[in-house]
């Protein structure tokens, strides 16, 4: 009877790769398209916000937002995705992956084109508009991590189902490449239409009244991808794992799956799931039971740690690239541009590093993983990240030096590349692989929103970290910090401990959901 249990199941895991699999990875995708494309975005968005409504008078520096008001566009944006990681993650496991996931793309396309509506022209009310519909929306994205990843999962066989899981996140690439993109488009459109001096020169002009529009239009072009697929997403059928294992509907998982994909499931191999069910039924242990402490409680510890510890590494890189443009001259002083035009010159050179070492790393993730694994490729990521921050580091002030930049941009890259090509793929696949159907999602969300914390440490106690010690030398509104250099000692650090705490998580590569799960074990009494 054990053996009749999984027929259904056993029928996805042996499935052919089909047209199907490609359709559900854009279809799933487009989740994270949005949020890349937002996370890319922003930093431009806040840049030309601050020269158009926060610019002073007769100051010799164009405007930028206040400390404080660029840590609230940023952070709630956080704390809504590791909200809807929570609240979305624990609602697919209730209601089914299907039933809510239609809601979250709806919530990122409304609150997309909502955040370009920002009402008023005051900053105090655009900047408050803008902070509510910029929650709503990461409350969206954060829903897309669990449900995505589960539904992915589910779907897949278990030959190529790591390829399947990494190729909807590296939807990533494309939504970052989108976004520079169309800040690029959009910004040239405008500076030829409407020409400005430099600051410099003439503080007042260059700054045009239509620059308003253009962070608007960059925002609300976001949505449209995630629109294109709504209807496809809809249509989606609910996942057989859970219809069999949670719903214990195992004829109309059949049924469903036949629909979409070419696996031959008789109504005899499904009845004998259904009994099998009622005479075998599956454990039926809970979230802060002992015995998912006893069976998962390791695990889970990993993935929420290792999660944890990638973002503060990886959302904290982000804030050095600035220094690193302006050192190599990518981006002139921002007084001798316009405001359209610094806006131009950064997304160029955000677009060139994301090319260069973030889109590749992602892609090599999809075709390596089920070859190599998720834990070589997860501790091979951290450790080759430990060892350029430190090359990095030990050396700052020679990579800083005239002449030399180049090499410090070739190390930053790679950086970039084993992250994408190591935990920040591993991280996201493995939670959906290891937990029991009905804690699946749950768990993936826990394990999304531990990292989501780490983003917050990241961008913002780094933000306030790497500071100059000189008081001279920090930017306007912060206190002293550490530095550059010491900070990415301390980012080192994380990556460290992120390759040790790697080896509390098991590796699924070539094992069906059920083995890796334990779900046909019973309950230890």
């Amino acid at each position: 009877m054990a053996g009749d249990q999984v027929h259904v199941l056993s029928a996805l895991d042996g499935a052919k790769t089909q047209w199907y699999h490609f359709t559900a990875i854009v279809v799933a995708g487009m989740g994270f398209f949005t949020d890349a494309y937002d996370l890319f975005c922003i930093s431009l968005v806040t840049k030309l916000i601050g020269r158009v409504y926060y610019t002073v008078p007769g100051s010799p520096h164009p405007g930028s937002l206040p400390p404080t008001v660029a840590a609230a566009v940023n952070g709630v944006a956080f704390v809504g995705t590791l909200s809807g990681q929570l609240f979305f993650g624990w609602l697919g496991d209730k209601v089914g992956r299907k039933s809510v996931y239609g809601m979250t793309l709806l919530l990122m396309i409304i609150c997309s084109v909502a955040s370009g509506l920002s009402f008023s022209h005051t900053p105090t009310t655009v900047m408050a508009t803008l902070c509510f519909f910029r929650f709503w929306l990461g409350f969206g994205i954060g829903g897309d991590y669990p449900l995505s990843a589960t539904i992915m999962s589910e779907y897949a066989n278990k030959r190529t189902r790591g390829a399947f899981i990494a190729a909807v996140f590296a939807m990533q690439g494309f939504g970052i490449l989108a976004g520079g993109a169309v800040a690029i488009g959009v910004t040239a459109l405008f500076k030829n239409r409407f020409p400005a001096p430099p600051y410099a020169v003439n503080p007042a002009a260059s700054t045009p009244a239509e620059a308003d529009y253009v962070w608007r239009i960059v925002l609300m072009l976001g949505a449209l991808p995630a629109a294109l697929t709504f209807y496809w997403r809809m249509k989606m059928p609910e996942t057989a794992r859970y219809t069999a294992l949670i719903a214990k509907n195992a004829e109309r998982a059949a049924a469903d799956m036949s629909k979409v994909l070419q696996v031959e499931i008789t109504k005899e191999q499904a009845g004998d799931l259904e009994v099998a069910h009622k005479y075998r039924p599956s454990p039926s242990f809970g979230l802060f039971s002992g015995e998912f402490v006893r069976r998962h409680g390791l695990h889970l510890v990993g993935t929420a740690s290792t999660w944890l510890l990638l973002d503060i590494a990886y959302y904290s890189q982000n804030l050095f690239q600035k220094d690193i443009f302006s050192a190599i001259g990518w981006i002139p002083p921002a007084a001798t541009m316009s405001a359209l035009d610094e806006l131009y010159h950064i997304a160029r050179a955000q677009t060139l590093i994301a090319l260069c070492g973030t889109v590749p790393g992602y892609w090599f993730t999809v075709a390596f993983i089920d070859s190599v694994g998720r834990f070589k490729i997860q501790a091979m990521g951290f450790f080759m990240m430990t060892g350029f921050m430190l090359g990095l580091a030990v050396p700052y002030d020679y990579w800083t030096g005239k002449g030399h930049q180049a090499g410090f941009v070739a190390m930053y890259a790679l950086t970039f590349f084993f992250a994408n090509f190591g935990p920040n793929a591993t991280t996201f696949i493995v939670p959906a692989e290891i937990y029991p159907a009905r804690l699946r999602a749950t768990c993936h969300g826990i394990s999304a929103a531990s990292g989501k914390v780490g983003a917050i440490i990241g961008s913002f106690g780094f933000l306030y970290l790497a500071q100059s010690p000189d008081p001279a030398k920090t930017a306007h509104g912060y206190l002293p910090g550490i530095g550059v250099r010491n900070s990415l000692f301390v980012l080192a650090g994380c990556s460290l401990m992120g390759f040790m705490l790697t080896f509390l998580v098991p590796e699924p590569k070539g094992k069906s959901l059920e083995e890796m799960s334990r779900e046909t074990e019973p309950d230890k009494c």
